[in-house]
């Protein structure tokens, strides 16, 4: 795909702050490329080859992963599809968990343990260098729970210095745990749980934008309730879009700094996701959307 051709259908571009990483705004989710519950290998990897090619040939060059998917196995399922890598691809991982033979997830946050799950990440993607890695709190149920990262944080600037990582992230965190480690180092990103009926991190969103930093949501269809399902349901259908291409639509025009990871295992929904950027959506049809998280909290 020409490169003009992904700007206009990939959302635009974004260059990661304090880097020279140039990404398209919708990117692709690794996580549901290993089997059920994100746990051993997917039923299909010959489709999970399939949909990462597919993605890196219509132009998306951010694709989010982590070694405690599978564990594993998105990992090695990414370089199998893709090494040696294309220029400009930019693989973001995350450390904080692991996967115990039972399939829970169980949190990994000691210097040993991260330290340990970076080199796991560097083995199973065939890479000298991570090229940002975001550390994930497991935080609690519902969301991110206030608490020091400063030790976290501290022991992935160490091996950011030894030339290990390059650049730093945050996953499920809140906005002072943001401000905690950019004391510490620079953070490029920002990773939380956020969509159109989800709304708790919007002046966080504003704070980053202001700083050029990127925010990631993740779950775009999380947690909506039957009246906000029916809602969007009804804008797709007006639209001649699926309810996720609407989601991942508001999403862009949100905020310049939002990117997107939508993740899936079928080729249907990946060519779906990825013309989301070509949906235009007029003030009228913003406006509605706006409303759905607020309409669903008076009832």
């Amino acid at each position: 795909m020409s490169n003009a051709k992904s700007e206009a259908t990939l959302g635009g571009r974004f260059i990661f702050p304090g880097t020279s990483l140039t990404v398209h705004r919708i990117g692709y989710g690794a996580m549901q490329l290993a089997g059920a519950g994100v746990f051993g290998p997917p039923k299909d990897p010959e489709g999970a080859v399939a949909v990462l090619r597919e993605a890196v040939a219509g132009g998306v060059n951010h694709i989010d992963t982590s070694d405690f998917y599978g564990p594993h196995v998105t990992n090695q399922i990414i370089r199998r599809a893709l090494h040696p890598y294309p220029a400009g691809l930019v693989i973001v991982t995350k450390l904080g968990a692991r996967r115990p033979a039972d399939g829970s997830w169980q949190t990994a946050i000691s210097p040993q343990e991260l330290t340990s799950g970076v080199h796991d990440n560097l083995r199973n993607l065939g890479l000298d260098a991570l090229e940002i890695v975001n550390y994930r709190t497991m935080g609690a149920i519902h969301g991110p729970a206030e608490g020091s990262i400063a030790e976290q944080v501290s022991v992935l600037a160490d091996l950011k210095g030894k030339g290990l990582i390059r650049h730093i992230g945050l996953s499920n965190v809140t906005a002072a745990q943001v401000a905690e480690a950019q004391a510490i180092t620079t953070i490029v990103c920002v990773q939380n749980n956020y969509n159109l009926a989800h709304r708790h991190d919007d002046a966080l969103i504003d704070e980053l934008g202001r700083q050029g930093i990127a925010y990631v949501p993740f779950f775009p269809l999380g947690g909506f309730t039957p009246l906000q399902s029916s809602e969007l349901n009804d804008v797709a259908k007006r639209l001649g879009a699926t309810p996720m291409q609407v989601a991942l639509a508001w999403l862009l025009h949100r905020s310049p700094n939002m990117l997107l990871i939508p993740g899936t295992s079928s080729l249907v929904h990946l060519r779906e996701n990825m013309a989301a950027g070509r949906l235009v959506l007029s003030r009228q049809i913003l406006a509605e959307l706006d409303g759905i998280a607020a309409a669903a909290m008076k009832h």
